[in-house]
């Protein structure tokens, strides 16, 4: 199967077509009926049923029965083929892999998560990625021939079209994903873990149908996904979103990307870990003191989200000075960009209220009135599992996309 769906949708790729709109239209808003898919792209009945009858004939939609509640003559409803093939999406985590495979709709069939893996900047370590994502796949309840494309995640800067990645297996001397297609032996392709994540949310969360959103990453680093006019944005070498990067602060701390003063050096998982860390050492009670002063072990920011949970009061007051940061720098974001909604989402997401209402008064605050009564802020409904569905529905998209 997987050959003949491959050159069909290649030749689909070649120029554009009413049947790469009606994927596209597919993909947005999900089973519908021919006169739904011909107002919502804009053709006539006729176009819309030729279109539909070439995808049917190229086996990526389907009929899957009548439409409920009808009045008068109870129209047929379509959508795509679940088993068209599959995809493989991979997440980076902190020190551990998450990873999933989805179907042609987008739905997620397996997941795995908290797979032990810590990166190190070496081959033996690249080779025991390409060994996880390999028995992941072997594991599955679909053949490799029946898997379309890989997509890994890959924290900060990252080059989608050509593959490269600038923070990871720097000693290679050809892109990333070519690499990894060679370890793998199938197509494979890179992403931003934060685009990605932006992406699932656009598909298949909080903002789903939305034209213009901002994502939030608020995990160990800080980073924004965009997206307008219902378009990710890239910029131009696909670098766009590294909001955690900007300089606003001026207190002499070097980021992890060699600057001074970034805004990820006062919001961010790595900012909370050191700032707990100095109130417990100055003295101050918490449940973690143990850990820090006696023990004398470093932080996990699982370690400070569980004492959140916990309702660690020194954690919940570190946290809500990190949020009143995050709000006001958010709202220059909102003055940017207007959106629709800005969706936090990431590790730190998981404290819900005691992170996003100091949010959204920080962003009351610094922004302009007209502005922020435009945006919905929110925390992501897909949570743990954006990473990995956002890698799953990116490698379809970019194998929807090709040219």
């Amino acid at each position: 199967m997987e050959p003949n769906i491959i050159k069909y949708i290649k030749k689909l790729n070649n120029k554009p077509s009413v049947q790469r709109r009606l994927l596209e239209y597919f993909i947005a808003q999900g089973a519908s009926t021919i006169p739904e898919m011909s107002k919502g792209i804009g053709v006539s009945l006729p176009t819309a049923t030729n279109a539909l009858n070439e995808l049917i004939k190229g086996g990526l939609v389907k009929e899957i029965g009548k439409k409920d509640n009808s009045p008068g003559r109870i129209p047929m409803v379509y959508d795509l083929m679940p088993n068209a093939g599959y995809f493989v999406g991979v997440n980076p985590e902190m020190n551990c892999l998450a990873l999933a495979a989805s179907d042609f709709c987008g739905n997620l069939i397996t997941e795995k998560t908290k797979v032990p893996y810590e990166y190190r900047n070496n081959p033996e370590n690249l080779e025991r990625l390409s060994e996880i994502i390999n028995d992941f796949i072997a594991s599955l309840p679909v053949s490799k021939e029946e898997i379309l494309q890989i997509c890994v995640n890959v924290a900060e800067r990252v080059n989608p079209f050509d593959g490269s990645a600038y923070n990871m297996f720097t000693f290679l001397d050809k892109p990333l994903a070519d690499k990894l297609t060679e370890l793998i032996q199938l197509p494979v392709c890179i992403e931003n873990d934060t685009r990605s994540m932006a992406f699932a949310e656009f598909i298949k969360g909080r903002c789903k149908g939305m034209k213009d959103v901002i994502f939030v990453n608020m995990c160990w680093g800080l980073g924004i996904g965009i997206i307008i006019d219902g378009k990710l944005y890239y910029g131009k070498s696909g670098y766009s979103g590294e909001f955690g990067h900007m300089t606003a602060y001026n207190n002499n701390i070097i980021c992890h990307c060699g600057k001074i003063g970034c805004i990820e050096t006062e919001v961010s998982g790595r900012a909370l870990k050191r700032k707990l860390t100095e109130n417990i050492m100055a003295g101050k009670p918490s449940i973690l003191s143990d850990k820090v002063l006696n023990r004398k072990e470093e932080l996990s920011l699982q370690d400070i989200m569980d004492a959140i949970a916990k309702e660690d009061v020194l954690s919940l007051a570190t946290l809500q000075h990190i949020a009143d940061e995050l709000g006001k720098q958010l709202a220059g974001i909102i003055n940017i960009f207007n959106p629709e909604m800005l969706v936090i989402g990431g590790e730190m997401s998981v404290t819900g209220d005691y992170l996003t209402l100091p949010v959204n008064m920080g962003i009351k605050k610094y922004s302009l009135n007209v502005m922020n009564e435009d945006s919905q802020i929110v925390t992501s409904d897909l949570k743990a599992l954006a990473g990995i569905t956002g890698a799953c529905l990116m490698a379809r998209h970019k194998i929807l996309n090709e040219d």
